[in-house]
């Protein structure tokens, strides 16, 4: 049977997954259906919203499933009678009736170099953790998180102008690449399954509202990495007098005697904001209940009455 005649399931949901999708229809994969996650209230209004992956799924004409709950949904997948099931940053555990189905067995697209960073948030979490490199990982399915056989593993740099949007952009595309050049392989059964390390192995949890909040009371650098690690979704956000503003754009310098958590004022084109030994740079801000602004815009209006106040 010629590659493109083998049956695909492929599941996801965000962004990432949706370039991975789209890539594999484009080199002539046969994807049979998408499974990915139902359509999410949004905006004040709370509207559905259809994932990326859903959208892209539409676009390329291919079957979509949403279920709930996968391990009590499984059935209609499984109709498609997949030789080979495809996920990347799905979101649900997928039960043993799935897995173990697949000639070809189940492989996943992990945004991590496991066994460090199993879980929802590896990309998010490297990057405020001050990782200096992430990469991709293709695994073998597993009933537990991330622990499944290594097939594939690539790594690429973390630089300092990286945010979470760009990595996440970077490592897709890695990640397709990768699973063009590792299918042929998979499907000729030249793969060589490696077992993860259990004492190297790491957890990136999804990410909590709280982690959002920015406080400036730490090394600079610590405090950037945190910062562009949530840009620009979910977002990262300073408190002033009860009010959220939102960084949209950020940098930061090194500097000796800085005061922490106060608000220095406009310089240059940036709002200044100091923490140990250096200051954030704010290019873009969106205070709460407001439109996005630069710097200059922010400070001619409510930004000079904050000049040397502290944030919280």
């Amino acid at each position: 049977m010629e590659f493109n005649e083998k049956k695909i399931v492929f599941m996801g949901t965000p962004q990432f997954a949706s370039h991975i999708l789209d890539g594999l229809c484009k080199a002539g994969y046969h994807i049979v259906a998408v499974v990915t996650q139902p359509d999410k209230q949004f905006g004040r209004k709370k509207l559905l919203k259809p994932s990326e992956v859903k959208e892209k799924a539409i676009e390329l004409g291919i079957p979509v499933l949403t279920p709930v709950k996968i391990k009590d949904e499984y059935e209609e997948v499984l109709s498609y009678e997949p030789d080979l099931i495809i996920t990347a940053a799905y979101g649900q555990f997928i039960p043993s009736a799935i897995l173990d189905y697949p000639a070809y067995k189940c492989i996943n697209a992990h945004g991590s170099l496991l066994p460090k960073y199993r879980g929802g948030a590896p990309i998010q979490r490297a990057i405020i953790n001050g990782e200096k490199e992430t990469g991709i990982t293709i695994q073998y399915m597993a009933k537990k998180m991330d622990q499944g056989e290594i097939l594939y593993q690539k790594a690429i740099p973390i630089l300092d102008e990286d945010t979470n949007a760009t990595m996440f952009d970077k490592l897709a595309r890695l990640a397709l690449d990768m699973l063009l050049e590792f299918l042929p392989k998979l499907f000729a059964g030249d793969v060589q399954p490696v077992k993860q390390n259990e004492e190297e192995s790491t957890y990136a949890w999804n990410l909590e509202k709280e982690i959002e909040h920015i406080t400036f009371d730490r090394p600079v650098r610590t405090v950037y990495d945190h910062i562009r690690g949530l840009l620009d979704n979910p977002g990262a956000y300073f408190i002033h007098k009860d009010k959220k503003y939102k960084m949209e754009k950020v940098s930061f310098a090194e500097k000796e005697g800085t005061v922490p958590c106060v608000f220095e004022g406009l310089e240059e084109d940036y709002l200044r904001i100091d923490c140990y030994d250096g200051f954030i740079k704010v290019y873009q801000i969106h205070p709460e209940g407001k439109n996005s602004m630069d710097a200059k815009a922010f400070y001619n209006g409510a930004g000079r009455n904050m000049k040397g106040e502290k944030l919280g």
